[in-house]
């Protein structure tokens, strides 16, 4: 299983690809968010979830994947189909974590976050690659491949918050992976908050806002 490195690091579609940045000034923030969006979409676009949080002292960074999509299939199939766009995006987020910690955000104090195919980047970076980080908040996703199993994934989390919340009726999330997904990130030692609403549909809710607030706010006090 790829896990994204610096002394060999994946060259792919999305090495090619802007970041933007947004929010507090690095130097003065209490951390850092970085929001990985959906298939079709923008790091823009994603970038203006965060104002659905209200005041916060983040620093904000979002990559934007090539040909807007992370990878090109489902997240349910075969890892090897949706090469090389997976490994590019995960080494893609190894990439600003690394530029955050040059920087001074160390990595306790970064939260990963994502919607959709976002979600799905995520929450498999972090699965692959476990440490503590400042959180992880999982908006319609779950971890990737035709199946998943605990016994490809390694480490502690160090309870790390982690708030996973999706429909029972996702067109393109199964609850079901999600279910696992929860599971072996809790098997991984993370702190699990997830949250399954009925007849939501693939979006995000007033309640995943809140929930993700108290990550956010987490790092304030910590």
């Amino acid at each position: 299983m790829f896990r994204a490195n610096s002394e060999n690091p994946f060259n792919g579609p999305h090495q090619k690809s802007n970041t933007v940045h947004a929010g507090a000034d690095i130097e003065s923030a209490d951390g850092a968010m970085i929001m990985i969006h959906g298939r079709g979409a923008t790091a823009e676009s994603i970038i203006t979830l965060a104002d659905e949080f209200g005041d916060h002292n983040l620093h904000l960074v979002a990559p934007q994947a090539s040909q807007f999509q992370w990878y090109p299939y489902s997240f349910l199939a075969s890892t090897d189909r949706n090469e090389p766009g997976l490994s590019s995006g995960l080494q893609a987020i190894h990439n600003i974590i690394r530029e955050l910690e040059d920087k001074g955000i160390t990595r306790e104090k970064i939260i990963l976050l994502g919607f959709s195919q976002g979600a799905c980047l995520a929450s498999e970076f972090v699965a692959r690659h476990p440490a503590k980080y400042g959180g992880l908040i999982v908006l319609s996703g779950g971890l990737i491949g035709d199946s998943i199993s605990a016994e490809n994934y390694s480490g502690s989390l160090e309870k790390t918050p982690v708030f996973m919340g999706c429909s029972d009726i996702d067109p393109h999330i199964p609850v079901e992976r999600v279910n696992e997904s929860a599971e072996i990130l809790e098997g991984l030692n993370a702190s699990m908050s997830k949250k399954i609403y009925p007849g939501m549909g693939h979006t995000v809710n007033q309640d995943e806002i809140n929930e993700s607030k108290k990550i956010i706010d987490s790092l304030k006090s910590s």
